[in-house]
């Protein structure tokens, strides 16, 4: 009895005096105009950095520490609700339309002034509870940034070729997703992104299309499809979809990777470093014992926090994690040397080995100059050892050094402004993200003049390649990983048909009706694939043939129609020539009769952007 009395003292006090005393809300955040589930939807604890956000079914869940308190529920484009708790365990919440807070900064374009707080400004992750109530996040609210000093490489887009005189286009393959997530960054801080920071290609490809799995020995499948361009009915919209083949976790080979870690002062931000260490921390619980992890920092200068490390000492990898602090200038091309180096110390042989990179791109003392960068990726990629590139922060953000950084290590670049940004790279597409499953992949099309008047390519303004290059296997492109999507689309002119964007006259010593040219009258175009495997030098070549069969728009995949959607939100934010008058609310019409299977939620939150968007246009 003596024993069971000093039991209950004991638990007595802890609870007496535990200042943590956890209980769990839920609920469903829905639209009160249509009654739709919205997703990520910011729910945050007025007055303390206890926040979660909405799944794809508008659910929440979120631990807080005692009785009382005020629930505060906000996304762009819907009037922000504060909700008193009480002794509620359930919290269900109608958002209404309200845009007149975000018309100014959206619709003039990019400003540095900030009207209204979004889910952006409250998502920026600090670790998650370590108690029972799992999932519920603490998240901090992110400084205001001034002055702007972010750098974007300038695009041109892309315009009309005559096929006549140019048949041929050619273009590397890319599987970078940063544009979008930063982009989707902008717009939740209510302001209009700079048009070069939109790269069409990234947006269309942030999402995973339902294309089927390779059939034969080639690790990826080729799809295509044509139907009129939604945005210009004249026109027709060629779409090439690339499936690369789902490697299970299980059998994917074994990794030795190094984490580059920026320290730097710039880095000494809540959207920064501490974001840095949670989306590592997901990492590192994906991997197995036979993967081994490296960590190295770099700030004034450059240094090893932790040695090879198998995947199973999760928890020594995740205490050298949390020892990190930032402080100093930016020594990046020192830090890269240090990492390179010792990934090609443990190099596994048909392995994965690769260095993560996590900075905010602001390289100021060292090898700073993106020639410099390039030249050192490049020879380091010769190694085997490829570069993941994962970027952070807003204001000071380089967006143009980390792209050239992933491209000339064969590897990707995302970018992660939230936590659910962190987890989707890292833990749901850890496969595609981590390990290549072929390398250099080109494409190549010849279109036929006898259906084609002319043709541009959508996006891929930085991956255009010379034609020759495509039989030059000395010549580097895109690599594609594990259960990848890559997705390209084409705006094509038909022959005889008359369009406002492409007026040329026809010329006097030219003459296409050739034999060839009536053997393939029915062929739209021939396309040609060059790949290498991830452990070869000598590419391999697929061909493939498309056929017009004039399907109608609404009867095409939903592959196609989202494609289309994304892209045309992605010309409206470019303010591109050839978007023609086409809306916001047209997009949102395509994208919602396109939706298909969204288990993450990643195209429910990409319709309620355009939502808002066309509201604010109305304005």
């Amino acid at each position: 009895m003596k024993k069971i009395s000093a039991a209950l003292l004991i638990l007595f006090a802890l609870v007496a005096f535990n200042p943590i005393s956890q209980r769990t809300i839920t609920g469903t955040v829905t639209s009160a105009s249509d009654g739709s589930p919205i997703p990520g939807v910011s729910v945050i604890l007025k007055g303390t950095k206890l926040s979660t956000s909405t799944d794809q079914n508008g659910k929440y869940t979120l631990g807080i520490s005692s009785k009382g308190g005020v629930l505060v529920f906000s996304f762009i484009g819907y009037k922000t609700v504060e909700v008193p708790i009480g002794d509620h365990l359930i919290m269900d919440v109608k958002l209404e339309d309200d845009v007149t807070e975000l018309q100014e900064t959206i619709v003039t374009g990019y400003s540095q002034k900030r009207n209204v707080k979004t889910r952006a400004e409250k998502s920026i992750a600090k670790d998650y509870l370590k108690s029972e109530v799992a999932e519920a996040e603490y998240l901090y609210a992110p400084q205001i940034h001034q002055p702007n000093t972010e750098e974007y490489a300038t695009i041109s887009e892309n315009g009309f070729h005559d096929v006549r005189k140019d048949p041929l286009s050619t273009f590397s393959i890319d599987v970078d997703k940063a544009s979008y997530s930063n982009v989707r960054r902008f717009l939740n801080y209510g302001q209009r992104p700079p048009v070069d920071a939109v790269r069409i290609e990234e947006l269309v490809n942030y999402f995973s299309y339902d294309y089927k799995q390779p059939v034969d020995e080639h690790p990826f499948a080729i799809h295509t499809e044509v139907s009129e361009a939604p945005w210009n009915k004249k026109h027709k919209l060629i779409h090439i979809g690339i499936q690369g083949r789902e490697i299970p976790t299980d059998d994917l080979p074994p990794s030795n990777l190094v984490f580059l870690i920026d320290v730097s002062g710039s880095m000494d931000e809540p959207e920064k470093l501490p974001l840095v260490k949670q989306s590592f921390k997901m990492l590192v619980d994906k991997l197995r014992p036979q993967d081994h992890v490296a960590i190295v920092v770099y700030a004034g200068a450059a240094g090893k926090v932790l040695e090879p490390t198998p995947g199973n000492e999760k928890k020594k990898i995740i205490s050298a994690l949390d020892q990190l602090q930032a402080g100093g200038s930016t020594a990046g091309g020192e830090g890269l040397r240090l990492a390179y180096e010792l990934a090609q110390q443990n190099y596994r042989e048909k392995g994965n080995n690769r260095v993560i990179i996590a900075t905010d791109g602001d390289f100021n003392v060292g090898e700073s100059s993106n020639e410099e960068m390039e030249k050192l990726i490049t020879e380091k990629r010769k190694d085997g050892i490829f570069l993941t590139v994962l970027g952070y922060g807003m204001g000071n953000y380089k967006d143009s050094k980390m792209e050239i950084l992933a491209d000339k290590g064969n590897g990707n670049y995302a970018y992660i402004d939230n936590i659910s940004e962190a987890r989707k790279t890292l833990v749901h597409e850890f496969g595609g993200t981590l390990f290549t499953i072929a390398k250099d992949v080109k494409l190549q099309l010849e279109f036929n003049p006898s259906k084609v008047k002319a043709y541009r390519l959508i996006g891929y303004e930085n991956r255009l390649l010379k034609n020759e290059d495509f039989n030059n296997d000395k010549k580097d492109a895109g690599e594609l990983g594990s259960g990848h999507t890559v997705t390209a689309l084409y705006e094509v002119i038909p022959s005889g048909v008359k369009s406002e964007f492409f007026d040329v006259d026809d010329l006097k010593y030219q003459n296409n009706n050739t034999e060839a040219i009536r053997t393939y009258t029915n062929e739209l175009f021939t396309i040609k694939f060059r790949y290498k495997k991830s452990d070869k030098e000598v590419s391999r070549l697929i061909t493939h043939s498309l056929v017009d069969n004039q399907t109608p728009l609404f009867q095409t995949s939903d592959n196609f129609r989202w494609a289309a959607s994304v892209a045309a939100f992605a010309m409206l934010l470019r303010e591109s020539a050839y978007v023609n008058n086409f809306s916001f609310d047209e997009v949102t019409a395509l994208a919602q009769g396109a939706k298909g299977k969204d288990e993450e939620g990643y195209r429910a939150e990409f319709i309620n952007l355009t939502k808002s968007l066309g509201l604010i246009s109305k304005r």
